[in-house]
């Protein structure tokens, strides 16, 4: 699509409002050559974020000689963004500041039987009045960024197929808007954390990343040329959805031997049930989190059985990740999402050993593979960014209105 010149400027606004949150306060010649726009047009842009009330003016800084330089800091409590990150099993809220930190946190568990669109859209209401509650007054929402697992329609505000819970072509966006005021952002999760690594993650500064999500679903969020990569339908990153096994394990999507199906947390509770169904880790029942829970203490105590089934894990997703050091050649390969916290760093060691049974040489000495730093919900931040870049796309500033 041919870029306009409002999605010139909105852009241009995003990477300003981006290098404040990274580095504050800086001058306007430091955003600048930051950044890699002219100084009147960061001046310009500067001006506008300071009549929304985003960035304030904080005072000077020696030049070396010249003029005094002015200094703008981010204006933290200028609004605040909401990210809703709907998984298999919970919906977790969380309230950021400008600066993107961490204000305020809800969780709701999505009971088994409850999966139903109009169930989920009440966790999610609840979750976000729950953290909004938080707010000061006269503090302003300025958008909540709502990820929802599996294929999304952004403009549409649609769940286009969730898999899991076999949803097809839910308004998810419509159904929340009746209930919530705020300006509303629809993601998937793989889009989202690879927002949050490209923000304060393993992929800042890196060209080309891929983020795995290691939860319930899989999938493998990219970063190509240092920007995220959506596809031409919003639907890149299906890559637990690839064949990993010919006619392997029936997945919810309908095929066979997919990915997700080993090494997601219900493909890894079925390994442990099918390689040991006499240990006491198998009979941990349908709740996912108390089982890998139990599986990563098992492994830190050296338990045989939960050792055994880690390495079983590690050698399917193994070849899966050296599929993707093979075909895409990234810089760095994070591993993301609650499972792969919870399994942590023996998971990860297990995976490097077997990358390097399956990946080329060439391409795997240039690729490092690590976990996600992120310490709070990746999904919840990388969503909050949604939230605010709809909002710089949205607002038109006093300035923008009296050129026009």
């Amino acid at each position: 699509m041919k870029r306009t010149s409002r999605d010139i400027r909105t852009s241009n606004r995003y990477q300003v409002l981006r290098q404040f949150i990274a580095h504050s306060p800086a001058s306007r010649q430091e955003l600048a050559a930051a950044t890699g726009l002219s100084s009147a047009t960061v001046a310009t842009l500067v001006g506008e974020l300071v009549e929304l009330g985003l960035v304030t003016e904080v005072g000077f800084v020696d030049s070396g000689g010249g003029r005094p330089r002015g200094l703008v800091a981010l204006n933290t409590e200028g609004g605040a963004l909401v990210g809703v990150d709907i998984a298999e099993t919970y919906v977790h809220v969380e309230l950021f500041d400008l600066g993107l930190n961490v204000v305020a946190r809800s969780e709701e568990r999505v009971r088994p039987g409850a999966r139903g669109p109009e169930e989920v859209v009440a966790l999610v209401v609840a979750g976000v009045h729950a953290v909004t509650a938080e707010l000061a007054d006269g503090h302003r929402v300025l958008g909540v960024g709502v990820s929802v697992p599996g294929q999304v329609d952004r403009e549409g505000g649609l769940s286009v197929y969730a898999p899991n819970w076999d949803w097809h072509d839910v308004p998810l966006l419509d159904a929340l808007s009746g209930q919530l005021a705020h300006p509303l952002y629809l993601d998937n999760p793989l889009h989202a954390c690879t927002a949050a690594e490209l923000w304060f993650g393993a992929a800042r500064g890196r060209s080309d990343a891929v983020v795995v999500n290691l939860g319930t679903g899989v999938g493998a969020g990219l970063a190509l040329g240092g920007a995220l990569h959506r596809g031409v339908s919003n639907s890149a990153g299906e890559w637990g959805h690839t064949t990993l096994v010919l006619d392997g394990r029936r997945c919810h999507c309908g095929g066979r031997g997919c990915v997700e199906t080993y090494v997601g947390a219900p493909g890894i509770m079925r390994s442990l049930r099918e390689l040991h169904p006499d240990s006491a880790l198998s009979r941990s029942g349908d709740d996912q989190t108390a089982a890998i829970d139990a599986l990563a203490r098992a492994v830190a105590d050296g338990d045989p059985v939960a050792v055994a089934t880690l390495g079983h894990t590690a050698r399917y997703l193994g070849a899966a990740l050296a599929n993707l050091v093979n075909l895409l050649n990234p810089e760095v390969i994070i591993l993301s999402s609650w499972v792969a916290a919870r399994l942590g760093e023996p998971l990860l060691d297990a995976v490097r050993e077997a990358v390097a049974r399956h990946a080329l040489r060439r391409p795997l000495a240039a690729t490092e593979i690590v976990l996600s730093p992120i310490p709070t919900d990746p999904v919840c931040l990388g969503a909050a960014t949604f939230a605010l870049e709809g909002a710089l796309t949205h607002v038109r500033t006093p300035l923008a209105r009296s050129r026009r």
